[in-house]
């Protein structure tokens, strides 16, 4: 039964330095002798995992963001188009917004200046770019159908946990369609994902990275973790714990979408139902509040939610063929569609259930 996780936003800010490993070494004048070497290693087997990062890893960049205060983080990225456009997550370039820098680094060293070109806060996606790319041959990685993977399929995630650019890990679609609510750390202005789950190795400075199918294609966003260090990752939980297993990337069906709005206009555009649900009790279903923020209608009068009969006090308990556990569990299944799409919803009122279709109004800009 697919439950709502609250699982702490990853931005990846690494705090003190980074270890380093060395090898004990003695003068004992012994030589080792290399055997020659193996032709299927020199060229790896297409589709392999070493195919797949070698292809992977020159679109794929390290994002350290630092505030017009001097407070940074590090996350990662990858190239989204020739233009020098950047798909990242929301949360790992918040800070540099506002007056502060960002800067890119490629897998081969080499460092870029980068703006914020637009942010969707509620998604949890980005869209920056490159300042001075002068003679830079941008390679965007292919993008896959997430709403073709299916639970068991290869994956492979790239990015910069705690600091560590380049780095690969490997493991399956643990989950599809799972809905989260997620946070910054903070508890606040929380986003909300119907995410893929996967069990490859996630950790802080992964997020915005690219989760790739067999085919080296993306079908996620690296953006969250569940873990058992921090409480849970319950939002206002802090420090930064490793993975368990349970990591979560938005669709990239999802995430193209809202990158192309933010490329066009900097502002996401998010479907609503213009009707406000508790998002605090779950397992019953997203019930609508008796009242809204401030006092206002908890159902806007001549909203899509409205329009299609709803009234405080029903309980909606599917959405199409989604069930419906909770209020982010609704706003998760919400934001996978797009403005103007027809829903139907099935609710309970008075003990009875029943059903009705709603067209998706829209919202332009985070609040």
């Amino acid at each position: 039964m697919a439950a709502v996780l609250a699982a702490a936003l990853v931005a990846g800010g690494v705090g003190g330095g980074i270890g380093y490993w060395a090898a004990d070494r003695s003068d004992t004048g012994s030589t080792t002798v290399s055997s020659a070497g193996d032709p299927k290693i020199a060229s790896r087997t297409p589709g392999s995992v070493a195919d797949i990062a070698g292809k992977a890893l020159p679109s794929v960049v390290t994002i350290e963001a630092q505030s017009s205060g001097g407070e940074g983080g590090t996350g990662t990225g990858f190239v989204y188009d020739t233009q020098g456009h950047i798909l990242t997550n929301n949360h790992v370039v918040a800070s540099a917004a506002d007056g502060g820098k960002l800067a890119v680094t490629f897998s081969n060293g080499k460092q870029y200046d980068a703006e914020v070109i637009g942010r969707a806060q509620g998604y949890d996606v980005a869209v920056i770019k490159l300042k001075n790319p002068s003679g830079l041959k941008l390679s965007p990685l292919p993008l896959g159908d997430s709403d073709r993977t299916a639970v068991g399929d290869a994956t492979v995630a790239i990015g910069a946990p705690f600091g560590l650019s380049g780095t690969v890990t490997t493991g399956i679609v643990s989950a599809k369609k799972r809905p989260v609510a997620s946070s910054d750390g903070g508890g606040s202005n929380p986003s909300y994902m119907s995410a893929l789950q996967t069990d490859a190795s996630i950790n802080p400075g992964n997020s915005g990275g690219p989760l790739l199918n067999a085919q080296g294609a993306v079908i996620g966003v690296n953006s969250a973790i569940q873990s058992a260090n921090n409480g849970g990752g319950m939002p206002g939980a802090q420090g930064q714990s490793g993975s368990i297993g349970l990591g979560f990337a938005i669709p990239i069906n999802q995430a193209k979408n809202v990158a192309e709005q933010l490329i066009r206009t900097g502002k996401p555009v998010y479907p609503v139902i213009e009707a406000t649900v508790n998002m605090k009790d779950a397992g019953g279903g997203a019930r609508i509040v008796a009242n809204g923020m401030g006092g206002t209608p908890a159902v806007t009068p001549g909203g899509p939610a409205d329009k299609a009969g709803l009234k405080p006090g029903d309980v909606i308990v599917k959405l199409d063929d989604a069930k419906i556990d909770s209020g982010p569990t609704l706003i998760s299944e919400i934001w996978t569609h797009k403005p103007g799409t027809k829903v139907t919803v099935t609710y309970v009122r008075d003990g009875k259930q029943k059903t009705t279709e709603i067209t998706l109004g829209e919202r332009a800009g985070d609040k």
